[in-house]
This record gives C-alpha cells, sequence and structure tokens, in this order.
C-alpha cells in the first residue's frame, strides 16, 4: 500500500507550455543531411579507434599459448623445438618464450606442421579437392538480432582454423564492411553491378531474339553497358586478415532494392533471383575460396533472395524472446511463400516449354539464439529449442563482458588482444563463437562430404556406362 509521499510517475502533471518552450523549430529534410553528416563523422571515428596511425586496420599478432591451444594442434615446448630445428620458419617477436606470431606466420606454420608433423594430427581443416566454396547466408528480417557479429565471426573463425574465405556484405547499412576494415566509395564497389550485368547479359540474350524475329529491342542504357565490364574480381577487396577478402557495401547498394524490381518488369522472363549465384559461378569466385559468407539486410527484398538463392546454408539468428521468436516464425513462413510462388511461376512455364522443372534447395538451414542470458531465458530458449527442433542449434551463444567490449571496439572478439582481459574471461568469450563455428563447421564439412560420395557416384555411373 503506497503512501502519500509517494512521487507521482513522470508522465503525471506535464506542462504543456513548458513541454513546447523545449522543441526546436520545425524539422526540415535538410536536418536529416546535418545528422547524417555528424554520424558519419562519429561512425569514422568509432570504427578507426583500432586502426593503425595511417588508417588501416592491422592484425594482431598470436602468442605461443593461442597458436598451441586454439590453432595448431602442438604441444608448446614441441612447437619450441620445431622452431629451433627450422630457423627459416618464422620465429615470432618479443624474448624468451613470450613470442607472437602473426596470422601469415601461422599460416605458414600450419602449412609446415601439415607436411612434417605427426600423421593424424588436424593441422590443416577438411576441404574436399575439385567441389566449390560451400556459401553461408546470415538471414533475418528482423533487426539487432546479431547477424552481422555472427557473420563476422564465422568468417574469422573459419580464418583461424586455415580456410580462405570471402565475406560479401548485402546490407547498405555497411556494418561488417567497417569491422573488416573495407573502403567503399560508391555501389560500383559493392554487388550492385553483379547484378546489374546478370540483367544486363539476360537482356543481350532476350535483344538477340527479337532482332532474329524483327521485333525492336528493349532499350540498353549506360548502367548496364558499364556493368558489362565489371567482373567480381574488381571489386572483391582484400581486409587486415591474410585469408579473409571483402565484397563490401555502403549506401548506395540499397538502390539495387529498387532497381531490380524495374528490371523484372522491362524483362519478365529474367531469373533475378539468381543474379549474385551467377556471378560467384561465372567469374568463377566459388573456385577461389573455401566459404562465402553472406550477410544479408533485416528484409526479405531482392539482395536477401539473391543470398538465400545463392546460399547451400542457411543461418538465421535470433534472441531467445518472444518478439525474436514470432518474427522469426514470420520469417520462415515469408520464405516459404516467396520461393514457393517462384517455385510455382517458374514450373507452369517449364512445363508449357518441355523443361524439367526447377526447385530451391538448402543443405541445412539453423536458427542461432545469439546474445544468451542462461539465467534469465534458459525457459524461453528451451521452448524455442522445442518448436524449432532439427532447424536449432544445440549451442546458444552467450553474453559475456569479452563479446561486448569488443562490439564497442568495432572488433571482432578475436581481433581482441586477451592481456586486455583476465586469461578465464578470454577462454569464456572465444568459447561462445568457438562453438558456434564448431557447429557450422560440422554442417559445412557434412555437406561436403555428401557432395563428395554423390560426384564419386556419378563418375562411377558415367565410366560404367562407357565401358
Amino acid at each position: 500500500m503506497s503512501s502519500g509521499k509517494d512521487p507521482l510517475p513522470p508522465y503525471f502533471n506535464i506542462d504543456p507550455a513548458k513541454a513546447a518552450k523545449r522543441l526546436s523549430d520545425p524539422i526540415d529534410t535538410a536536418r536529416f543531411a546535418k545528422a547524417a553528416a555528424f554520424a558519419a563523422r562519429g561512425r569514422q571515428d568509432l570504427a578507426e579507434r583500432g586502426y593503425a596511425p595511417d588508417g588501416q586496420k592491422r592484425l594482431r599478432r598470436f602468442s605461443t599459448w593461442e597458436i598451441c591451444r586454439y590453432l595448431i594442434p602442438v604441444a608448446p615446448a614441441h612447437f619450441r623445438r620445431v622452431l629451433r630445428k627450422f630457423p627459416d620458419l618464422p620465429q615470432g617477436a618479443g624474448e624468451g618464450n613470450s613470442k607472437w606470431f602473426s596470422l601469415d606466420d601461422v599460416l605458414r606454420l600450419r602449412a609446415h606442421f601439415a607436411a612434417e608433423g605427426a600423421a593424424g594430427r588436424e593441422y590443416r581443416p577438411w576441404r574436399p579437392e575439385g567441389l566449390p566454396a560451400k556459401i553461408l547466408a546470415v538471414a533475418n528480417f528482423k533487426g539487432g538480432v546479431g547477424k552481422t557479429s555472427t557473420a563476422a565471426h564465422l568468417a574469422m573463425s573459419a580464418a583461424l582454423d586455415g580456410y580462405k574465405v570471402l565475406v560479401i556484405d548485402l546490407d547498405s547499412q555497411g556494418s561488417l564492411t567497417s569491422i573488416m576494415g573495407g573502403r567503399v566509395p560508391d555501389e560500383w564497389s559493392t554487388a550492385f553491378p553483379l547484378i546489374a550485368k546478370d540483367y544486363a547479359l539476360a537482356l543481350q540474350e532476350e535483344n538477340k531474339v527479337r532482332e532474329a524475329a524483327g521485333q525492336t529491342p528493349l532499350p540498353f542504357d549506360e548502367t548496364l553497358t558499364e556493368a558489362l565490364t565489371v567482373s567480381a574480381r574488381d571489386i572483391i577487396q582484400t581486409t587486415h586478415w591474410p585469408n579473409i577478402d571483402l565484397l563490401g557495401a555502403q549506401l548506395n547498394l540499397y538502390w539495387a532494392e529498387f532497381q531490380v524490381p524495374v528490371w523484372r518488369m522491362g524483362l519478365r522472363g529474367w531469373p533475378l533471383w539468381d543474379a549474385l549465384g551467377n556471378a560467384l559461378v561465372n567469374d568463377r569466385i566459388v573456385n577461389d575460396y573455401d566459404i562465402i559468407i553472406l550477410d544479408t539486410p533485416p528484409a526479405l527484398g531482392y539482395l536477401t533472395i539473391n543470398a538465400l538463392a545463392a546460399a547451400d546454408i542457411l543461418l538465421v539468428p535470433l534472441g531467445a524472446s518472444f518478439l525474436e521468436f514470432d518474427s522469426t516464425g514470420r520469417f520462415f513462413d515469408m520464405l516459404y511463400s516467396t520461393f514457393a510462388s517462384v517455385e510455382e511461376g517458374e514450373n507452369a512455364a517449364r512445363r508449357r516449354e518441355g523443361l524439367p522443372e526447377m526447385k530451391f534447395e538448402w543443405d541445412a538451414v539453423r536458427a542461432i539464439i545469439t546474445r544468451f542470458d542462461a539465467a534469465q531465458q534458459t525457459d524461453l530458449a528451451n521452448v524455442i529449442q522445442a518448436y524449432f527442433g532439427d532447424f536449432m542449434t544445440t549451442f546458444r551463444q552467450e553474453v559475456t563482458a569479452m563479446v561486448g567490449q569488443a562490439g564497442e571496439q568495432v572488433n571482432g572478439i578475436y581481433e581482441a588482444d586477451y592481456r586486455e582481459f583476465n586469461r578465464d574471461t578470454y577462454v569464456r568469450g572465444r568459447e561462445t563463437f568457438d562453438r558456434t563455428w564448431a557447429e557450422v563447421k560440422e554442417l559445412i564439412l557434412g555437406t561436403w562430404w555428401r557432395d563428395l560420395q554423390m560426384q564419386q557416384a556419378e563418375q562411377a555411373g558415367k565410366e560404367k556406362n562407357d565401358g
């Protein structure tokens, strides 16, 4: 029971006249430009706090302890003996046993141990020869669920594991691009020209048909002409990670969401959903990398549809809250209606023309609980796990002090120097993403293995028929 001395809640007794005095003049559109300019300067300042004086991001070095615990399965004493025996190998910087190595050094050391080390040790991660990269899309149409953080940390985990990784930022906010230290001056340095090129090629084919039939060709503007000259290799940039490359994003990439439907109206037969995947295959990007990770905008727009259609594996981050569970369920419903509608429309036309039907397929789909607080969210997380079933990863990414601090510094946790934390905090912070990577890596290896068995079976069948 409250007493008469209890203060009233703050929303009582607000004086309208005083409230009016606190207001500024009415806001016109020019004020948004001013706010955007301030934010751009602040964003640049925050993003560059971890940069070197020359304005470039640098990846920190890794200690002998980290290498032997997390990167190369070898005992520290044996590691030091090998360095003494092979002086041409990277020897690290520092005095005594406290040596620090660049990731380039680690990759060279990994290659040495793979060639000279004990049999049966996994010095390099498994990767079947002759098969293309596995493409992972990280998507959910609710913002703030950890898409970019998940994409960035999976890329870093895979790179530390020894894989060559390409990250493609399809979100015009460009957060993943900032984490990777990318420089993207305009939309021509994003995925936009790859999508434009796919339309331009389809339009060229259509105009050949029209020309043969004596019909007027469809218009071909300067944007499409320029897009034909662009290769994915032209716009992929290196990063401060020696084995992570980036196809970045910036604000103008959002115009693709307006331009793609215009192109589709101009040429109804253009399969817009295949544009990005076609670019990765036609420019042989899938042969240049082991793993390609696509970070998508928080919407089921044309860029996200391209990412999902190109992907082998779909990862859907969500928090353990009712709203995020509800939103993710609606996301799956939207995926079904979108892709089933495309299949139905395409296959109706294919049946008329006597062509084989098409269908969208993914090797695996997993929802990942992010920002998990075991003390507060375990019951709800268990409910989500029960309803999503085999769509869920078993491990939940817990919130730790290290994860929070890395986010404030526009870094991944793997970029944080463990000396800035106590050892237990660092180990717990790493485990959050190491265990997520372990589950995702299991999906990648399993699907590669299945692909390899299918390839070998097809080859055996072909040889049998030829014989």
